[in-house]
């Protein structure tokens, strides 16, 4: 079975088999042939989100190797309740949240309970993040918290759902769009005060 298998993985037959049936296949077969096409197709882009996360290529090589090892021992508890992109990355941000947290790195990213003192400042309308430069957003997603750059690129990147950002921080969805709130927030606060002298 393997040695037919493993040519007609190698062909672009591989490229139209969908995630959720390759962990089906890999679960079945336990052939590593079908973990490999997951791992090409995944690695490079949970690379760029450890790195964007981590801000070390070195940490987030490591990070990206340890991804990738809880996607294949955790592969059975896929349920395919969300996307499978959506498991994975999930899996990422999670590993990357709790590295800062040992590392106290960034004490942002510890989970706070903001309903207590919300603030009362305006809203960040959606539209001027989509429309900032892209250097420009590059720079001002490097300075500010990773807890902040992490929930923006969960929505604005990943394009998640506040119900899907909500079970990844497994927080209420009342919490994740506080946290959003804020996180637009900081994101113009530190625009201005970094561009303001250009405008």
């Amino acid at each position: 079975m393997i040695n037919l298998l493993c040519p007609l993985l190698a062909t672009d037959i591989s490229k139209k088999i969908s995630d959720e049936e390759l962990v089906k296949l890999y679960l079945e077969s336990r052939n590593v042939a079908y973990f490999n096409i997951i791992y090409k197709r995944y690695s490079g882009k949970i690379f760029g989100k450890c790195l964007s996360l981590l801000k070390s290529e070195s940490e987030a090589e490591d990070a990206t190797q340890d991804v990738m090892m809880k996607i294949l021992m955790n592969m059975a508890k896929f349920s395919g309740k969300s996307r499978f992109s959506t498991w994975i990355y999930s899996i990422t941000y999670n590993y990357c949240i709790d590295f800062l947290r040992r590392k106290k790195k960034d004490p942002s990213v510890y989970v706070d309970d903001f309903l207590e003192n919300l603030d009362r400042q305006e809203d960040v309308n959606d539209s001027f993040l989509l429309e900032v430069n892209v250097g420009r957003l590059k720079t001002i997603l490097k300075e500010i918290p990773s807890g902040d750059r992490t929930i923006l690129l969960m929505k604005y990147q990943d394009e998640m759902s506040i119900k899907e950002i909500g079970g990844i921080l497994d927080k209420s969805e009342s919490a994740i769009k506080m946290k959003i709130k804020r996180a637009k927030q900081k994101f113009r606060k530190t625009y201005d005060q970094t561009y303001k002298e250009r405008l």
